[in-house]
């Protein structure tokens, strides 16, 4: 099963931590914890007709079972990622078709989406898994080995081509690892990281994607810790600043003709007013 919040913030509160979702929900009322709806005011009536607006679709956490309905979704999200299809538009690979190439490039987000189901955080919105954010919290990575095996992450090295292989585990795994660590500098133990988050085209304008940010955002501000995540399409960079994100700097793949970037953006933890027994606090 997925590791349940329970869990993660029984590891935060041994480290001397609140157990955060707990306080936050019986405590305060925000909208970004607070996903009950009040019905009286969004009920409406005429001389005719009398109906309730149904409640806006919350985000939720997915366990392993539902890890490759969640993968599609971000397949179709990445469809046309430079980053995503680096590993698999080598020139060895020149003879593949699409449908082999868009078969692995599934694979390799759903033993992405499963080892952060063992580790991490996967959390979606919608009612088709029209949105997905695979999160990584504080303290937990899946750089493991016994991850990579019960994830499956560890079929890549014989499903992708020679050149492929280069690419993922010899200059795409260690530039991201060593970057974060550079970045965050001391803090990258307790920093979240956003590893991943798409949403299918069908469904994007919706808010969809603020929605699966700022669930973890305001607990990791009510934390006073950052958050990580690197962009692969500059045009999502003003769309993360939106969200409180600065861009701090950049990664370059640079094995292909072409090189590909991944924007570095980073996000501080903010101070919130928020209601607490009707009465205005700062955090």
């Amino acid at each position: 099963m997925c590791m349940p919040f329970s869990k993660v913030f029984s590891k935060l509160r041994s480290k001397g931590r609140k157990p955060v979702l707990e306080d936050l929900k019986d405590n305060y009322s925000t909208s970004s914890v607070n996903t009950a709806v009040d019905l009286a005011s969004t009920a409406y009536s005429s001389a005719n007709v009398s109906f309730v607006k149904p409640p806006p679709l919350p985000v939720r956490q997915i366990g392993l079972k539902e890890h490759k309905a969640a993968a599609a979704s971000l397949a179709q999200a990445f469809k046309e990622d430079e980053v995503a299809f680096y590993f698999l538009t080598t020139p060895q690979d020149l003879n593949k078709s699409d449908k082999k190439i868009w078969k692995l490039h599934t694979k390799i987000l759903e033993y992405t989406v499963a080892a952060h189901c063992r580790k991490g955080l996967v959390l979606s919105i919608g009612e088709n898994y029209e949105g997905v954010a695979l999160w990584m919290p504080p303290g937990q990575n899946m750089d493991d080995w016994w991850t990579i095996f019960r994830s499956g992450m560890w079929k890549l090295w014989f499903k992708l081509s020679s050149e492929g292989r280069k690419r993922w585990f010899d200059e795409f795994l260690p530039k991201l690892h060593h970057t974060k660590e550079q970045v965050m500098g001391e803090r990258d133990p307790n920093s979240w990281y956003l590893v991943y988050i798409g949403v299918i085209p069908e469904a994007q304008g919706r808010g969809y994607s603020r929605k699966l940010v700022e669930h973890v955002t305001v607990m990791a501000d009510y934390m006073n810790e950052p958050c990580y995540v690197e962009s692969s399409a500059r045009k999502n960079v003003a769309i993360y600043e939106r969200f409180g994100f600065e861009r701090t700097g950049e990664i370059i793949l640079d094995r292909a003709e072409k090189p590909v970037m991944l924007d570095i953006m980073v996000r501080e933890p903010h101070v919130h007013c928020i209601t607490h027994n009707n009465e205005k606090s700062s955090l």
